[in-house]
């Protein structure tokens, strides 16, 4: 009997240490069902950003999310446009982590689809619809983990917080902006979650997770171009015109200097160990010296992401001057999108945009009313990075995760100023798709299985990091 007792204690001290996944198993193939019926429920609910409406979407959540008893609060700057915080408290012994999709998506031609891009069109495989792939497949990701956590009464050493936030496309003040600023109380966490990773795959074989630790900070700007109006037909020699052109033509052959940090050194790295000989080669030696400038004149004519990935870019993408065929305008000005890298010095870049452009007719002129938070990079040491490199090798053993830093913007900047260390990952996506379904396309699709993989992903991430050990 003692020694009964003697072995009962002994498995009752190390059930305990059980991974919190082997304690609480999902049946994912019965929740498949489930999970696409929000899915394309969430994209029939056109959100598009102009103008949002994003409460139509809180309006569609906050009933699932009710009705399962997780606690949940609505915040808005406007009333068309909510946010919605949900809670599921654990014990406090760890700070809480934050999981989070954005409700809006960005407008649709609807013309040039050739779907419509509302109807949630299931078909070959794949969901078709805008905000598929960005961002309603993390929403319904999110909703899913809050609804496993509480059917399944997870223990949890941390509180799960699930934001639904507006305003991603561009009108942050209405979504994230606004709760880190009013509502900081509500959302405070150590982690995040949310967009701009990808899980890329090499015919149907996942090769590697990417996970987003840091992102270039857009930093828009204006040129400028200053001259004497006049008749069309006596050229002058300051048509602001010929100035801004000159200007902008200046880009084409210079750009910032190349500048690795932690997270695309490490991407880079990794990538190498994966990719053919000749493309390993390329990321091996992409700092070397002897062969840098050839790499990278390579990179920006066969591969522009990774050319950009590099260095804070300059790209022209407005010009505007002259409203007459026969009147030399007196003005004419261009928009420069800048994505800088994470700490760059904006001061010292326009100085030297000045230096390049060398021409004191057109002005290189900020325009801080568009600009994104810049933040530090979050950790590739953390605990959320290997919990997330843990789930990776669960789910796809085969694969390798790499930290990647995001040429676009997401809401995670906000986060990263507050302390945060957020990570973005991302649907399962074959490398031969590329851009053409993608996010903001006109053809944006997200191949089914995937939403199924999401959930898993973050399901097995949230439990690694927040369950009880």
């Amino acid at each position: 009997m003692r020694f009964a007792l003697a072995l009962l204690a002994a498995f009752c001290s190390i059930a305990p240490l059980a991974p919190a996944a082997d304690r609480y198993p999902v049946d994912w193939t019965k929740l498949q069902s489930e999970t696409l019926d929000y899915f394309t429920s969430l994209i029939r609910i056109d959100t598009s950003n102009p103008p949002g409406d994003e409460t139509k979407a809180v309006n569609y959540l906050k009933p699932v999310l009710d009705r399962a008893g997780i606690s949940t609060q609505v915040f808005s700057l406007d009333t068309n446009r909510a946010n919605l915080v949900a809670r599921i408290k654990g014990n406090g012994s760890k700070r809480p982590i934050i999981i989070m999709g954005h409700t809006d998506v960005v407008g649709v031609q609807r013309d040039k689809w050739p779907v419509d891009p509302f109807a949630a069109l299931r078909k070959d495989g794949f969901i078709w619809g805008r905000g598929s792939s960005d961002d309603k497949s993390h929403v319904v990701s999110c909703l899913m983990t809050m609804l496993l956590l509480k059917r399944l009464n997870v223990q949890l050493d941390r509180d799960v917080i699930f934001i639904a936030e507006a305003g991603e496309e561009g009108t942050s003040r209405f979504g994230i902006g606004y709760l880190v600023d009013q509502h900081w109380n509500d959302i405070a966490a150590e982690f995040a979650l949310a967009e701009g990773g990808q899980t890329v795959a090499r015919d149907g074989q996942v090769l590697y997770v990417g996970i987003a630790t840091t992102e270039k900070t857009p930093r828009a700007t204006r040129l400028v171009a200053h001259g004497t109006a006049g008749h069309g037909s006596r050229p002058r020699q300051d048509n602001a015109i010929i100035h801004l052109a000159s200007a902008v033509a200046k880009f084409q052959s210079w750009q910032p200097p190349m500048r690795l940090n932690d997270t695309t050194r490490t991407y880079f790295e990794r990538l190498a160990t994966i990719s053919p000989p000749d493309e390993s080669y390329r990321y091996n030696h992409i700092a070397d010296p002897a062969h840098t400038e050839e790499i990278q004149r390579y990179l920006a004519e066969n591969d522009p992401g990774n050319y950009s990935v590099l260095r804070t870019s300059i790209v022209p993408t407005v010009i505007q001057g002259g409203f007459r065929t026969n009147v030399i305008p007196s003005q004419a000005e261009a928009t420069l999108d800048i994505r800088a890298l994470p700490d760059e010095d904006m001061n010292q870049l326009y100085d030297q945009i000045r230096r390049v452009i060398s021409d004191p007719a057109v002005e290189v002129i900020p325009d801080p009313s568009r600009n994104r938070p810049s933040a530090p990079p979050s950790r590739i040491d953390s605990e959320m990075f290997q919990a997330l490199e843990r789930t990776q090798q669960r789910l796809y053993p085969k694969a390798i995760t790499i930290p990647t830093m995001l040429t676009g913007a997401t809401d995670n900047a906000q986060l990263r100023t507050k302390g945060v260390q957020a990570y973005g990952f991302g649907p399962v996506a074959d490398e031969s798709e590329g851009d053409l379904h993608g996010a903001h396309s006109d053809q944006e699709r997200v191949r089914e299985s995937s939403i199924y993989q999401m959930v898993q992903f973050l399901w097995y991430t949230v439990l690694d990091i927040a369950g009880s050990k």
